[in-house]
């Protein structure tokens, strides 16, 4: 129904008489869109050029700081010999695993408190409690639990993000406009065609938003189980480099999760946009 709508409004913009109008505010749009890129493009090359001659001119301690062309040089090496694809592609198929199951179980026990109030009452100081206890902490025990491994710096991941889903998701579902609820029990719809049609599609941006939070938070759950038990990733290259005082070292492996962080948000960006315009 919507994407009739929708494309009877293209068609009428295409031949109706305020075609020029809305042109005119699509190239407004693009242009301002244009603007931030430009903006923010600035930003990082002021940043980076300003951290370079002060590297330069010994305005900072370049052995503590490291500098831009340090860093690419470090990461040039990296990649020559392997080390660059390993220890980033363990960092990310570590987060993206403890994400996953972080997103699939919270949404799980989203929907199950929402269905049920029972439940929503019994467990709902728990997850208040659970999302205030510093997952940190947790670190030794499930080292301890899930062995030194790959395992436990996933079961980090997993632990650090699941509670945030579960919260986010669930406070958005007892938010759903009442109305509409009301609504659809009237014309005779039981609680999943509700939850399908109503709950789920209002809540989509909610969910999404769970998501981009939580991508972050899986990843410093993944650094953090690195730091405490790992023989590769970008959190074990932090750890070796500091031991050893190779600070450019520890600084390239910063830049890198820095630039791995905003890949997976940007994918996460993505996915919403064509998930959200296939349900239009």
């Amino acid at each position: 129904m919507f994407k009739k709508i929708r494309e009877y409004y293209n068609n009428f913009l295409t031949n109706g008489a305020v075609t020029s109008e809305h042109a005119k505010y699509l190239k407004q749009l693009r242009l301002k869109q244009i603007g931030v890129k430009l903006s923010q493009l600035s930003i990082l090359v002021v940043i980076t050029l300003v951290w370079e001659l002060a590297a330069k001119y010994k305005l900072i301690d370049p052995f503590i700081s490291s500098y831009p062309s340090q860093i690419l040089k470090t990461i040039y090496q990296m990649a020559l010999n392997g080390e660059l694809i390993k220890h980033t592609w363990t960092t990310v198929y570590e987060t993206l695993i403890g994400f996953g199951l972080g997103a699939i179980l919270g949404l799980i026990v989203a929907v199950t408190l929402w269905w049920s109030d029972y439940l929503s009452k019994v467990f709902d100081p728990f997850i208040v409690l659970l999302n205030s206890l510093p997952k940190m902490a947790l670190g030794p025990i499930l080292i301890i639990w899930l062995g030194n491994g790959v395992i436990a710096i996933i079961g980090m991941a997993l632990l650090i993000s699941v509670i945030v889903t579960i919260m986010m998701v669930y406070n958005g579902f007892k938010e759903t406009d009442q109305n509409k609820v009301k609504l659809l029990r009237t014309l005779g719809a039981n609680k999943f065609q509700i939850f399908k049609k109503v709950v789920l599609m209002e809540n989509l941006p909610t969910i999404f938003s769970a998501l981009k939070v939580n991508i972050g938070l899986s990843l410093v759950g993944t650094i953090v189980g690195e730091f405490l038990v790992s023989k590769a990733g970008l959190g074990y290259l932090i750890v070796y480099g500091g031991q050893v005082f190779k600070l450019n070292l520890v600084m390239t492996s910063v830049i890198i999760l820095c630039v791995v962080a905003g890949l997976l948000y940007y994918l996460i960006v993505c996915l919403e946009k064509k998930i959200i315009k296939w349900n239009l």
